[in-house]
């Protein structure tokens, strides 16, 4: 039976573009340039092209910076750059190629970047992952707190995660893990991402510019998941948070756009339900030992998705914060979780 893609679907242009406002401006996109963005997109498969013509226009412009020698102001572009390649890559769009390159150009706009605004920032690659080390000016050996995305996002989204912790004195890891960012190309998303987090924590144990025996994580949305399985699979994580994260998925609930994207990203739709399936904390909840927050927006209702009260419930050293008018990720109320999951974070380790 054919099915209509979810790009084709009826009358959904308009509530994506809605949908995905507050997670543009939460990841550090401009509404007003959002809006101009969008309000020329005649069809859902006219998004990937605009934001990556929106991202080349920001790389040019970091171009003609650097040309003049204004090294802030092309560091600046080039990371608007990539925030706008990133969010080119989001849907399940059919040109997977297309996807591929917009990831790849988002991954090479935050090296820019980050070489000017940066320079200390170290590229650290390993079995099932890559990502940017980022550390506080002045603190030998920073404890670490990684920052894990989920389902559709990338190590270029989460800017404010990072900035936030590198403020209070703490050094973050952002990554891409399987099936994220520049690796979705070339992996498959893992139920089992503690082991790519153990992974992490190998390569940074025995760096002399970090503590690794000090390591924490955030997770955001699917990343949630990903996070809350590594603290109770993998006994040097400290302290977790989680942000809009999935307790359990329900595969023949969730949404078109979901479904697709799962698809998409596991390999088909077998894999994908079963990598939905395994999507469940029920059993693990009570092995993770370390004290845990999980974040919720009170707007943030996704069929076939239980988000994070049971989770906080059955840890034991659990705790929840509800910001009742926070939709997914928390985009348009970031001021009332962000500062206080920073500060927790930072105050266990």
């Amino acid at each position: 039976m054919h099915m209509t893609r979810f790009v084709d679907l009826p009358d959904v242009l308009a509530p994506f573009v809605a949908a995905n406002l507050p997670r543009a401006t939460g990841a550090g996109l401009d509404p007003h340039e959002y809006g101009r963005v969008t309000e020329r997109l005649r069809s859902l498969r006219d998004w990937p092209e605009a934001f990556a013509a929106a991202g080349r226009g920001h790389r040019a412009a970091g171009d003609r910076a650097l040309g003049q020698g204004r090294t802030v102001s092309a560091g600046e572009a080039y990371r608007l750059a990539a925030r706008w390649f990133h969010f080119a890559t989001l849907l399940p769009h059919p040109d997977r190629d297309g996807a591929a390159r917009a990831a790849a150009d988002a991954d090479e706009a935050m090296s820019r970047a980050l070489e000017l605004l940066d320079p200390t920032a170290v590229r650290i690659e390993g079995e099932g992952f890559v990502g940017w080390l980022r550390r506080p000016a002045g603190i030998e050996r920073p404890p670490v707190v990684l920052v894990v995305p989920g389902m559709d996002s990338g190590k270029e989204e989460f800017h404010a995660v990072t900035r936030a912790l590198l403020r209070r004195g703490v050094a973050a890891f952002t990554l891409d893990g399987p099936g994220q960012g520049v690796l979705a190309a070339t992996s498959r998303p893992t139920a089992d991402y503690h082991r790519v987090v153990g992974r992490v924590i190998d390569a940074l144990e025995p760096r002399g510019d970090v503590d690794g025996g000090r390591i924490a994580v955030i997770g955001l949305s699917l990343g949630g998941y990903y996070a809350a399985v590594s603290a109770a699979r993998e006994p040097r994580v400290r302290a977790t948070a989680t942000v809009s994260g999935p307790h359990r998925l329900d595969w023949d609930a969730l949404p078109p756009f979901v479904t697709e994207t799962l698809a998409q990203r596991c390999g088909g739709p077998d894999a994908a339900q079963e990598f939905a399936r395994r999507v469940d904390l029920a059993q693990v909840a009570p092995l993770i030992a370390g004290p845990l927050r999980v974040v919720d927006g009170g707007l943030d209702v996704i069929p076939g998705v239980v988000n994070g009260e049971p989770l906080a419930r059955r840890v034991p050293q659990g705790e929840y914060l509800l910001v009742p008018h926070g939709g997914h990720l928390l985009g348009e109320a970031v001021p009332d979780w962000l500062p206080g999951a920073a500060d927790w974070l930072v105050e266990r380790l």
